[in-house]
């Protein structure tokens, strides 16, 4: 089962519901005390008969025990964004949807930040804020919604008004087995017959061949009649009878060329619901960005310090690679076997040194070797937050006045911490630490 807010609403309806998890929690017991049956450890397909529907936790990959089980005997299986979606009532929120490799949470709380701008009552969900199925048949007009790969997997007729795929790039390749299948799964957010579709994105221009939604398009070049594009240092919606200037692309926030294109997207969005101009271009101007997402927290002695931890892959740290002239790299984590080179490769002219970290230290380690052997490269050991304190003052060390000191790590965070944001909020504990609280 997804969550306990899935569980709850099952019981509420007076469903039998049995609640599987690897461990056993107190979250758990709260939901045996309601009724549920649960079950821990090794899964035994017993705990199937009987059952009509199963609901996966986005944790839970196509090859899962439970997934098997349950293909086996022929029992439908689907995702918490799924039930929600089933679970609409006549005259409920429309949904403006969101997924790609990078971006996505940005994007979603832009738009929702465009449709509230617009006099719309909305809210960022789905990967974000509150269960949707909480949300379903709330007080709202349309809402804005992120989805990932996985939810996106085990879902058959969820059919957003609108979707966009902003990027793709290997990622969650254990999870869905090839790039293909990884693709395959985010195309579902255009099931709804009209997609918005990233044209300078070469993997998503090939899906969007595929598919018979109405395509809108979006590029940071200048657009042609029915795409959105920037021209002039201006984001700009040629989709009607002649370009329209929405906002200067220096109203965009977090800095970088990717927001600028994150921007874009939810602006196409915005206006298949009819957002106006001005609310889509009063919205970017107040935006405040999501925590760990190319946020610069700190400066001190003329060097720049930077959050990226939401970077996470190798496509995510090369939009913030891109975004700065001369960078001290902090890196590494959990590669979850995609390569690195490429990324070392076209962003080494601008490092003036890395230091890494993490279970795949020594791959990052070995990229740099390869494709930038004059960068100077500390390769820390350490298993736990504590590291933080060595990476802040070796960075320190090798950092020159105007160079921006970047943790965009390329690599997921569980080796070493609890999340991203808690690897993100150690990096900056750290440096504050070493600079005495002085950031101007």
């Amino acid at each position: 089962m997804a969550g306990a807010a899935c569980a709850e609403l099952y019981l509420d309806r007076g469903a039998a519901v049995t609640v599987y998890d690897r461990d056993d929690s107190d979250r758990l017991r709260a939901l045996a005390a309601r009724g549920a049956r649960t079950a821990t450890g090794e899964f035994d397909p017993a705990l199937l008969d009987g059952v009509q529907q199963v609901l996966l936790s986005p944790g839970f990959p196509p090859d899962h025990p439970v997934a098997e089980a349950a293909r086996a005997a022929g029992i439908e299986m689907f995702s918490e964004p799924e039930l929600a979606w089933r679970l609409r009532e006549p005259g409920a929120a429309r949904w403006l949807a969101v997924t790609g490799t990078n971006g996505k949470t940005t994007t979603t709380t832009m738009l929702a930040a465009m449709l509230a701008a617009g006099g719309l009552r909305t809210a960022a969900l789905g990967n974000i804020g509150a269960p949707l199925v909480e949300a379903a048949n709330g007080p709202y007009d349309v809402i804005a919604v992120e989805l990932s790969s996985y939810q996106l997997h085990w879902s058959s007729e969820l059919a957003p008004t609108a979707g966009a795929v902003l990027n793709l790039a290997p990622d969650h390749l254990d999870w869905h087995g090839s790039f293909d299948a990884y693709s395959e799964a985010k195309a579902a957010v255009w099931r709804g017959g009209r997609a918005v579709v990233n044209l300078d994105d070469p993997a998503v221009v090939a899906l969007a061949k595929h598919t018979d939604a109405h395509v809108t398009g979006f590029t940071l070049n200048q657009p042609e009649p029915g795409q959105f594009g920037v021209a002039l240092g201006y984001l700009v919606d040629y989709t009607g009878d002649g370009p329209v200037q929405i906002c200067s692309v220096d109203d965009v926030r977090p800095a970088g060329w990717h927001n600028v294109a994150n921007a874009l997207a939810a602006a196409a969005l915005a206006r298949q619901v009819g957002v106006s101009y001005a609310g889509i271009a009063q919205a970017l101007r107040t935006y405040t960005p999501e925590p760990h997402r190319n946020v610069a927290f700190a400066e001190h002695a003329g060097i720049t310090w930077v959050d990226d931890s939401k970077a996470t892959n190798p496509h995510a740290a090369a939009a913030a690679l891109a975004a700065y002239d001369s960078v001290v790299w902090v890196a590494g984590g959990q590669l979850k076997g995609v390569d690195v080179d490429g990324l070392v490769a076209e962003y080494a002219h601008k490092l003036r040194a890395a230091v890494l970290i993490g279970q795949d230290r020594a791959l990052i380690a070995d990229a740099l070797a390869r494709h930038a052997p004059g960068v100077p490269v500390a390769v820390l050991d350490g298993g736990d937050d504590a590291v933080m304190t060595d990476v802040a003052a070796r960075a320190a060390g090798f950092a020159q006045p105007g160079d921006t000191v970047l943790l965009a790590p390329a690599a997921a965070s569980y080796d070493m911490f609890r999340s991203y944001a808690h690897r993100g909020d150690a990096f900056a504990a750290a440096v504050r630490g070493l600079i005495g609280g002085d950031e101007g």
